[in-house]
Protein backbone atom coordinates (compact mmCIF):
# COMPACT_ATOMS: atom_id res chain seq x y z
CA UNK A 1 0.00 0.00 0.00
CA UNK A 2 1.47 3.32 -1.21
CA UNK A 3 1.84 6.38 1.30
CA UNK A 4 -0.81 8.49 -0.03
CA UNK A 5 -3.26 5.87 0.48
CA UNK A 6 -2.52 5.29 3.82
CA UNK A 7 -2.75 8.66 3.72
CA UNK A 8 -6.16 9.23 2.52
CA UNK A 9 -7.16 6.33 4.64
CA UNK A 10 -6.03 7.86 7.75
CA UNK A 11 -7.32 11.14 6.98
CA UNK A 12 -10.65 10.13 6.33
CA UNK A 13 -11.25 7.76 9.22
CA UNK A 14 -9.38 10.88 11.85
CA UNK A 15 -12.02 13.30 10.17
CA UNK A 16 -15.17 10.89 10.87
CA UNK A 17 -14.10 10.89 14.49
CA UNK A 18 -13.63 14.68 14.54
CA UNK A 19 -17.38 15.09 13.61
CA UNK A 20 -18.60 13.44 16.05
CA UNK A 21 -16.64 16.39 19.12
CA UNK A 22 -16.36 18.84 16.91
CA UNK A 23 -19.68 20.69 17.99
CA UNK A 24 -18.60 19.95 21.72
CA UNK A 25 -18.06 23.80 22.25
CA UNK A 26 -20.42 26.27 20.34
CA UNK A 27 -18.09 29.32 21.20
CA UNK A 28 -14.56 27.26 19.61
CA UNK A 29 -16.75 26.44 16.70
CA UNK A 30 -15.48 28.57 14.07
CA UNK A 31 -11.45 27.85 15.80
CA UNK A 32 -12.79 24.33 15.50
CA UNK A 33 -14.11 24.21 11.57
CA UNK A 34 -10.68 25.66 10.88
CA UNK A 35 -8.39 23.30 12.49
CA UNK A 36 -10.58 20.55 10.82
CA UNK A 37 -10.41 21.98 7.25
CA UNK A 38 -6.54 22.44 7.80
CA UNK A 39 -6.12 19.07 8.84
CA UNK A 40 -7.61 17.69 5.59
CA UNK A 41 -5.50 20.17 3.71
CA UNK A 42 -2.63 18.89 5.17
CA UNK A 43 -2.90 15.21 5.94
CA UNK A 44 -0.77 13.20 8.16
CA UNK A 45 2.75 13.56 7.41
CA UNK A 46 4.30 11.14 4.76
CA UNK A 47 7.09 9.04 4.77
CA UNK A 48 9.20 12.03 3.22
CA UNK A 49 8.21 14.65 5.36
CA UNK A 50 11.32 16.32 6.55
CA UNK A 51 10.17 16.47 10.41
CA UNK A 52 9.14 12.64 10.17
CA UNK A 53 11.52 10.77 7.83
CA UNK A 54 12.68 9.14 10.49
CA UNK A 55 9.62 8.06 12.13
CA UNK A 56 6.73 6.35 10.22
CA UNK A 57 4.34 7.89 12.37
CA UNK A 58 1.33 7.30 9.52
CA UNK A 59 2.47 4.04 9.03
CA UNK A 60 2.04 3.00 12.20
CA UNK A 61 -1.21 4.56 12.97
CA UNK A 62 -2.93 3.05 10.01
CA UNK A 63 -0.98 -0.85 11.10
CA UNK A 64 -1.92 -0.12 14.90
CA UNK A 65 -5.70 1.66 14.78
CA UNK A 66 -9.19 1.26 13.29
CA UNK A 67 -10.69 4.87 13.09
CA UNK A 68 -14.03 3.63 13.14
CA UNK A 69 -14.54 2.61 16.14
CA UNK A 70 -15.23 4.64 19.83
CA UNK A 71 -13.55 3.87 22.82
CA UNK A 72 -14.66 1.91 24.91
CA UNK A 73 -16.23 2.06 29.23
CA UNK A 74 -13.23 2.56 31.22
CA UNK A 75 -13.46 0.84 34.89
CA UNK A 76 -10.46 2.87 36.72
CA UNK A 77 -11.61 2.94 40.53
CA UNK A 78 -8.52 3.71 41.76
CA UNK A 79 -5.03 5.21 40.86
CA UNK A 80 -3.01 3.95 43.88
CA UNK A 81 -0.31 1.45 41.89
CA UNK A 82 0.22 4.88 40.06
CA UNK A 83 0.92 7.53 42.35
CA UNK A 84 4.45 8.67 43.27
CA UNK A 85 5.18 7.24 46.75
CA UNK A 86 6.10 9.93 49.56
CA UNK A 87 4.94 12.85 47.30
CA UNK A 88 1.99 15.16 48.29
CA UNK A 89 0.57 16.89 45.49
CA UNK A 90 -2.70 18.07 43.74
CA UNK A 91 -3.20 15.22 41.65
CA UNK A 92 -5.48 15.71 38.82
CA UNK A 93 -6.79 12.17 36.74
CA UNK A 94 -7.32 11.46 33.19
CA UNK A 95 -8.70 8.16 32.11
CA UNK A 96 -9.21 7.25 28.41
CA UNK A 97 -8.64 11.21 27.47
CA UNK A 98 -11.74 12.02 29.91
CA UNK A 99 -10.88 14.30 33.03
CA UNK A 100 -12.15 11.85 36.59
CA UNK A 101 -13.26 14.35 39.10
CA UNK A 102 -13.68 11.11 41.44
CA UNK A 103 -10.34 10.15 41.20
CA UNK A 104 -8.71 13.65 41.16
CA UNK A 105 -7.92 15.69 44.44
CA UNK A 106 -7.16 19.05 45.19
CA UNK A 107 -4.77 20.46 48.17
CA UNK A 108 -3.16 23.82 47.33
CA UNK A 109 -5.86 27.01 48.07
CA UNK A 110 -7.98 28.52 45.59
CA UNK A 111 -6.49 31.83 46.24
CA UNK A 112 -3.28 30.56 45.40
CA UNK A 113 -4.03 28.34 42.10
CA UNK A 114 -7.00 27.58 40.09
CA UNK A 115 -7.17 24.59 38.43
CA UNK A 116 -10.28 23.58 36.74
CA UNK A 117 -11.46 21.08 33.65
CA UNK A 118 -10.66 22.94 29.86
CA UNK A 119 -14.05 22.19 29.04
CA UNK A 120 -15.96 23.36 32.39
CA UNK A 121 -13.92 26.46 31.79
CA UNK A 122 -13.99 27.05 28.59
CA UNK A 123 -18.29 26.81 29.13
CA UNK A 124 -17.49 29.47 32.19
CA UNK A 125 -16.38 31.26 28.76
CA UNK A 126 -13.32 32.32 31.24
CA UNK A 127 -11.61 35.45 29.77
CA UNK A 128 -8.01 34.28 29.98
CA UNK A 129 -8.68 30.54 28.71
CA UNK A 130 -10.47 32.51 25.54
CA UNK A 131 -7.52 34.65 25.16
CA UNK A 132 -4.45 32.17 25.17
CA UNK A 133 -6.30 29.02 23.74
CA UNK A 134 -4.80 28.46 20.37
CA UNK A 135 -2.97 31.67 20.13
CA UNK A 136 0.75 30.13 19.92
CA UNK A 137 0.69 26.94 18.71
CA UNK A 138 1.45 26.09 14.55
CA UNK A 139 -1.91 25.42 12.70
CA UNK A 140 -0.65 26.34 9.60
CA UNK A 141 1.66 23.28 9.16
CA UNK A 142 0.93 20.88 11.84
CA UNK A 143 -1.60 17.96 11.37
CA UNK A 144 -2.15 17.07 14.96
CA UNK A 145 -2.10 20.00 16.31
CA UNK A 146 -5.15 20.55 13.87
CA UNK A 147 -6.62 17.01 14.80
CA UNK A 148 -6.28 18.12 18.68
CA UNK A 149 -7.82 21.30 18.21
CA UNK A 150 -10.88 20.60 16.44
CA UNK A 151 -11.80 17.38 18.19
CA UNK A 152 -10.59 17.34 22.13
CA UNK A 153 -13.28 17.31 24.45
CA UNK A 154 -11.27 17.58 27.59
CA UNK A 155 -8.63 18.63 29.30
CA UNK A 156 -6.83 20.94 32.04
CA UNK A 157 -6.62 24.39 32.80
CA UNK A 158 -4.23 26.09 35.48
CA UNK A 159 -3.87 29.51 36.50
CA UNK A 160 -1.27 30.54 39.23
CA UNK A 161 -2.00 33.42 40.38
CA UNK A 162 0.04 36.46 40.10
CA UNK A 163 2.42 36.65 43.34
CA UNK A 164 2.05 32.79 44.33
CA UNK A 165 5.01 30.30 44.84
CA UNK A 166 2.56 26.86 44.98
CA UNK A 167 4.43 24.62 47.16
CA UNK A 168 2.20 21.29 46.04
CA UNK A 169 2.80 20.14 43.11
CA UNK A 170 0.50 19.46 40.50
CA UNK A 171 0.56 15.68 39.09
CA UNK A 172 -1.27 15.01 36.54
CA UNK A 173 -1.85 11.31 35.71
CA UNK A 174 -2.87 10.05 32.01
CA UNK A 175 -4.50 6.51 32.44
CA UNK A 176 -5.32 4.64 29.68
CA UNK A 177 -7.98 1.33 30.48
CA UNK A 178 -7.69 -0.87 27.20
CA UNK A 179 -8.57 -4.05 28.73
CA UNK A 180 -11.93 -3.28 26.32
CA UNK A 181 -10.41 -2.61 23.18
CA UNK A 182 -8.10 -0.01 21.96
CA UNK A 183 -8.59 4.04 22.94
CA UNK A 184 -7.13 7.24 20.98
CA UNK A 185 -7.48 9.92 23.26
CA UNK A 186 -6.87 14.03 22.71
CA UNK A 187 -6.16 15.83 25.61
CA UNK A 188 -5.71 19.77 25.31
CA UNK A 189 -4.18 21.89 28.29
CA UNK A 190 -3.68 25.25 28.89
CA UNK A 191 -1.42 26.54 31.74
CA UNK A 192 -1.14 29.96 32.64
CA UNK A 193 1.46 31.21 35.47
CA UNK A 194 1.04 35.03 36.24
CA UNK A 195 3.58 37.18 37.44
CA UNK A 196 5.78 37.07 40.22
CA UNK A 197 4.69 33.68 40.89
CA UNK A 198 6.20 29.81 40.51
CA UNK A 199 4.44 26.06 40.50
CA UNK A 200 5.96 22.49 39.64
CA UNK A 201 3.96 20.49 37.35
CA UNK A 202 4.50 16.62 36.34
CA UNK A 203 2.85 14.25 34.18
CA UNK A 204 2.64 10.76 33.70
CA UNK A 205 1.45 8.31 31.48
CA UNK A 206 0.06 4.21 32.72
CA UNK A 207 -1.98 2.21 31.41
CA UNK A 208 -4.22 -1.18 32.07
CA UNK A 209 -5.23 -3.62 29.33
CA UNK A 210 -3.05 -4.81 26.34
CA UNK A 211 -4.84 -3.29 23.51
CA UNK A 212 -3.28 -0.29 21.38
CA UNK A 213 -3.53 3.35 22.82
CA UNK A 214 -2.35 6.58 21.47
CA UNK A 215 -2.71 10.07 22.85
CA UNK A 216 -2.42 12.99 20.73
CA UNK A 217 -1.97 16.01 23.23
CA UNK A 218 -1.31 19.65 23.11
CA UNK A 219 -0.35 21.80 26.14
CA UNK A 220 -0.17 25.46 25.57
CA UNK A 221 2.02 27.31 28.96
CA UNK A 222 2.15 31.00 29.25
CA UNK A 223 4.83 32.27 31.73
CA UNK A 224 4.85 35.88 32.67
CA UNK A 225 7.17 38.68 33.99
CA UNK A 226 9.86 36.82 36.26
CA UNK A 227 7.30 33.72 37.22
CA UNK A 228 8.76 30.15 36.97
CA UNK A 229 7.90 26.79 36.19
CA UNK A 230 9.21 23.30 36.49
CA UNK A 231 7.52 20.86 33.91
CA UNK A 232 8.09 17.30 33.86
CA UNK A 233 7.05 14.10 31.71
CA UNK A 234 7.69 10.65 32.60
CA UNK A 235 6.81 8.40 30.58
CA UNK A 236 7.29 4.85 31.24
CA UNK A 237 4.14 3.58 30.50
CA UNK A 238 4.58 -0.37 29.82
CA UNK A 239 1.54 -0.93 27.98
CA UNK A 240 1.30 -0.70 24.16
CA UNK A 241 1.40 2.92 24.11
CA UNK A 242 1.99 5.20 21.06
CA UNK A 243 2.01 8.75 21.79
CA UNK A 244 2.55 12.53 20.39
CA UNK A 245 2.55 15.40 22.43
CA UNK A 246 3.19 18.90 21.46
CA UNK A 247 4.27 21.03 23.97
CA UNK A 248 4.38 24.99 23.39
CA UNK A 249 5.90 27.32 25.75
CA UNK A 250 5.38 31.02 25.46
CA UNK A 251 7.89 32.95 28.11
CA UNK A 252 8.15 37.00 28.97
CA UNK A 253 10.71 39.11 30.58
CA UNK A 254 12.99 37.51 33.15
CA UNK A 255 10.72 34.45 33.19
CA UNK A 256 12.54 31.13 34.04
CA UNK A 257 11.33 27.70 32.64
CA UNK A 258 12.69 24.07 33.49
CA UNK A 259 11.65 21.38 31.68
CA UNK A 260 12.37 17.56 32.09
CA UNK A 261 11.40 14.19 29.79
CA UNK A 262 12.03 11.14 30.64
CA UNK A 263 10.95 9.00 28.05
CA UNK A 264 11.58 5.09 29.16
CA UNK A 265 8.41 2.76 28.02
CA UNK A 266 6.49 2.33 24.99
CA UNK A 267 5.90 1.89 21.50
CA UNK A 268 6.19 5.10 19.78
CA UNK A 269 6.97 8.32 21.53
CA UNK A 270 6.91 11.68 19.82
CA UNK A 271 8.14 14.57 21.90
CA UNK A 272 7.61 17.79 20.44
CA UNK A 273 8.69 21.02 22.48
CA UNK A 274 8.53 24.71 21.59
CA UNK A 275 9.97 27.24 23.67
CA UNK A 276 9.63 31.04 22.81
CA UNK A 277 12.06 33.58 25.00
CA UNK A 278 9.73 36.81 23.77
CA UNK A 279 11.29 38.71 26.04
CA UNK A 280 14.38 39.75 28.14
CA UNK A 281 16.43 38.24 30.83
CA UNK A 282 14.81 35.22 30.45
CA UNK A 283 16.19 31.88 31.17
CA UNK A 284 15.20 28.49 29.90
CA UNK A 285 16.76 25.01 30.89
CA UNK A 286 15.48 21.76 28.64
CA UNK A 287 16.36 18.17 29.86
CA UNK A 288 15.73 14.76 28.44
CA UNK A 289 16.87 11.33 28.67
CA UNK A 290 15.39 8.96 26.90
CA UNK A 291 16.49 5.00 28.09
CA UNK A 292 14.97 2.76 25.60
CA UNK A 293 14.96 -1.33 25.10
CA UNK A 294 13.03 -3.43 23.00
CA UNK A 295 11.65 -2.04 19.66
CA UNK A 296 10.64 1.21 21.64
CA UNK A 297 11.22 4.38 19.04
CA UNK A 298 11.23 7.10 20.85
CA UNK A 299 11.57 10.76 18.83
CA UNK A 300 12.19 14.59 20.53
CA UNK A 301 11.77 17.49 18.26
CA UNK A 302 12.59 20.64 20.05
CA UNK A 303 12.78 24.14 19.33
CA UNK A 304 13.94 27.65 20.91
CA UNK A 305 13.18 30.71 19.28
CA UNK A 306 14.95 33.22 20.77
CA UNK A 307 12.80 36.79 19.77
CA UNK A 308 14.74 39.62 22.23
CA UNK A 309 17.88 40.50 23.92
CA UNK A 310 20.10 39.05 26.60
CA UNK A 311 18.40 35.81 26.76
CA UNK A 312 20.28 32.54 27.86
CA UNK A 313 18.93 28.92 27.02
CA UNK A 314 20.66 25.63 27.85
CA UNK A 315 19.21 22.22 25.92
CA UNK A 316 20.73 18.76 27.36
CA UNK A 317 19.71 15.80 26.07
CA UNK A 318 20.77 11.87 26.49
CA UNK A 319 19.69 8.51 25.60
CA UNK A 320 20.96 5.05 25.70
CA UNK A 321 19.74 2.36 23.24
CA UNK A 322 19.40 -0.89 23.75
CA UNK A 323 17.85 -3.87 21.93
CA UNK A 324 15.82 -3.03 18.69
CA UNK A 325 15.29 0.52 19.90
CA UNK A 326 15.78 3.94 18.24
CA UNK A 327 15.91 7.09 19.25
CA UNK A 328 15.85 10.51 17.43
CA UNK A 329 16.61 14.13 18.24
CA UNK A 330 16.14 17.13 16.17
CA UNK A 331 16.71 20.24 18.06
CA UNK A 332 16.50 23.62 16.12
CA UNK A 333 17.88 26.92 17.91
CA UNK A 334 16.77 30.16 16.26
CA UNK A 335 18.10 33.39 17.08
CA UNK A 336 16.33 36.48 15.82
CA UNK A 337 17.68 39.85 14.59
CA UNK A 338 16.44 41.68 17.68
CA UNK A 339 18.00 39.20 19.81
CA UNK A 340 21.71 40.15 20.47
CA UNK A 341 23.88 39.01 23.26
CA UNK A 342 21.56 35.85 23.44
CA UNK A 343 23.27 32.83 24.91
CA UNK A 344 22.00 29.56 23.33
CA UNK A 345 23.70 25.99 24.16
CA UNK A 346 22.33 23.00 23.27
CA UNK A 347 24.41 19.25 23.58
CA UNK A 348 22.63 15.66 22.68
CA UNK A 349 25.09 12.46 23.50
CA UNK A 350 23.97 8.62 22.97
CA UNK A 351 25.15 5.03 24.06
CA UNK A 352 24.02 2.50 21.60
CA UNK A 353 24.18 -1.05 23.44
CA UNK A 354 23.73 -3.31 20.72
CA UNK A 355 24.44 -3.48 16.75
CA UNK A 356 20.84 -3.27 16.26
CA UNK A 357 19.51 -0.54 18.35
CA UNK A 358 19.64 3.51 16.55
CA UNK A 359 19.78 6.74 16.74
CA UNK A 360 19.67 9.81 14.52
CA UNK A 361 20.59 13.31 15.72
CA UNK A 362 20.47 16.58 14.37
CA UNK A 363 21.22 20.05 15.79
CA UNK A 364 20.64 23.01 14.29
CA UNK A 365 21.58 26.77 14.54
CA UNK A 366 20.11 29.40 12.40
CA UNK A 367 21.19 32.85 13.20
CA UNK A 368 20.39 36.60 12.42
CA UNK A 369 22.58 38.34 15.08
CA UNK A 370 25.61 38.59 15.23
CA UNK A 371 26.43 39.63 19.39
CA UNK A 372 26.04 35.76 20.56
CA UNK A 373 27.35 33.02 22.14
CA UNK A 374 25.84 29.83 20.82
CA UNK A 375 27.10 26.22 20.47
CA UNK A 376 25.48 22.77 19.72
CA UNK A 377 26.71 19.30 19.43
CA UNK A 378 26.42 15.46 19.16
CA UNK A 379 27.51 12.84 20.22
CA UNK A 380 27.08 8.86 19.42
CA UNK A 381 29.11 5.57 20.58
CA UNK A 382 29.50 2.75 22.96
CA UNK A 383 30.49 2.82 26.30
CA UNK A 384 34.32 3.26 26.55
CA UNK A 385 36.10 -0.20 26.48
CA UNK A 386 38.84 1.44 28.69
CA UNK A 387 36.71 2.58 30.73
CA UNK A 388 35.08 -0.78 31.46
CA UNK A 389 38.26 -2.56 31.41
CA UNK A 390 39.76 -0.50 34.22
CA UNK A 391 36.88 -0.85 36.53
CA UNK A 392 36.94 -4.94 36.02
CA UNK A 393 40.53 -4.56 36.34
CA UNK A 394 39.59 -3.52 40.26
CA UNK A 395 38.21 -6.61 41.01
CA UNK A 396 34.10 -5.14 39.44
CA UNK A 397 32.06 -7.67 37.38
CA UNK A 398 31.95 -6.57 33.92
CA UNK A 399 28.19 -6.45 34.36
CA UNK A 400 28.67 -4.27 37.42
CA UNK A 401 31.01 -1.85 35.61
CA UNK A 402 28.36 -1.37 32.79
CA UNK A 403 25.68 -0.53 35.24
CA UNK A 404 28.23 2.05 37.08
CA UNK A 405 29.34 3.84 33.52
CA UNK A 406 25.47 3.83 32.42
CA UNK A 407 24.46 4.95 35.70
CA UNK A 408 26.74 7.91 35.79
CA UNK A 409 26.19 8.95 32.12
CA UNK A 410 22.39 9.36 32.79
CA UNK A 411 22.81 10.94 36.61
CA UNK A 412 24.40 14.18 35.10
CA UNK A 413 20.64 15.15 34.17
CA UNK A 414 19.09 13.85 37.33
CA UNK A 415 21.22 16.34 39.29
CA UNK A 416 19.54 19.25 37.97
CA UNK A 417 16.06 17.56 39.32
CA UNK A 418 15.14 20.18 42.35
CA UNK A 419 12.53 18.16 44.19
CA UNK A 420 14.14 15.81 46.20
CA UNK A 421 10.48 12.91 45.98
CA UNK A 422 10.72 13.42 42.34
CA UNK A 423 14.23 13.01 42.15
CA UNK A 424 14.37 10.18 44.19
CA UNK A 425 11.26 8.76 42.37
CA UNK A 426 12.98 8.90 38.83
CA UNK A 427 15.98 7.49 40.68
CA UNK A 428 14.48 4.60 41.13
CA UNK A 429 13.27 4.03 37.89
CA UNK A 430 16.51 4.89 35.96
CA UNK A 431 18.52 2.59 38.63
CA UNK A 432 16.19 -0.15 38.07
CA UNK A 433 16.44 0.41 34.29
CA UNK A 434 20.32 -0.13 34.39
CA UNK A 435 20.31 -3.00 36.67
CA UNK A 436 21.90 -0.62 39.22
CA UNK A 437 22.71 -2.59 42.57
CA UNK A 438 26.08 -1.32 43.53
Amino acid sequence: MSDIAIEKNSVAGIAALIQTNIKSFPILMEQRNQALTEFQRLGLPASKHEEFKHTPITRILEKNFDFSFANPEARVTSINEFVIPELEANVIVFVNGKFSIELSSIRSPETEISILSLEEAVEMKSEVVLAHLSKYIDLKSDSFANWNTASWTSGLFVQVSANKKVETPIVVHHIQDTSNGQVISNIRNLIVVDENSSVTILEKFDSLGKANHFSNSVTEVVVAKNAELNLYSIQNDLGNQYQNGLTQINQSDSSRVNTFTFSLSGKLIRNNLHLTLDGEGIESHMYGLYLLENDTLADNHTVVDHRKPNSFSNELYKGIMDGNSKGIFNGKIYVRPNAQKTNAFQSNKNILLTDNAGINTKPQLEIWADDVKCSHGCTSGQLDEEALFYLQSRGISKETSKAMMLYAFAAELLDNVKHPVIKKYIDQIISERLHKDF
